[in-house]
């Protein structure tokens, strides 16, 4: 499924800056919060998550314009279940890589370890980008449901490369294999 949601926030490249990190971080690595006493889903018997959520961007994904860091979302502040206080919002990549509640950012030398790539790494990759071409073992990826939609919309559509965003981003992945890097 897919949405157009009108965050609120900014440039996480703004945020990188004044930070000034060394020509040595390659990666910018993000942790969400830990907290099973407000979070239920954390203290789950059954969850399969090594918490807390973990994720991660190459240092050119995270200082593309389209990547932000929001704090609101419809003109309102984010609430508890989109990720308050602050979310990460990689439009071009699937849902999971924009990680909710972030109480940690670090510069990493080395590929960063990811939740999804710890758990699940045949399903996902580090990359995460939209990719109609990389079937998933379980399910169609080159088809979406456009929320929202109503009893009589179709709203079946063909699932596009970034997510839409290929004017913007290709270039990131310029000479990389994106079947084999997805």
């Amino acid at each position: 499924w897919s949405m157009v949601v009108p965050w609120v926030g900014f440039s996480l490249a703004d945020l990188i800056k004044r930070f000034q990190p060394t020509s040595k971080a390659k990666y910018v690595e993000f942790l969400t919060l830990f907290d099973p006493s407000s979070m239920p889903g954390q203290r789950a018997r059954f969850t399969t998550i090594d918490w807390p959520y973990r994720e991660g961007l190459r240092m050119d994904e995270a200082m593309n314009p389209l990547t932000l860091l929001a704090v609101g979302v419809y003109g309102n502040f984010l609430p508890p279940q989109n990720g308050a206080p602050i979310r990460l919002v990689v439009p071009w990549k699937y849902g999971f890589k924009s990680i909710k509640s972030i109480v940690k950012i670090r510069f990493r030398e080395e590929e960063p370890a990811t939740s999804w790539n710890m758990l699940a790494p045949q399903e996902y990759g580090f990359y995460a980008n939209v990719n109609p071409d990389v079937p998933h073992p379980r399910w169609r990826q080159d088809m979406e449901t456009r929320l929202p939609q109503t009893l009589f919309s179709s709203s079946r559509i063909p699932t596009q490369l970034f997510n839409g965003y290929a004017e913007q981003v290709a270039s990131l992945y310029r000479g990389m294999d994106l079947v084999k890097n997805y």
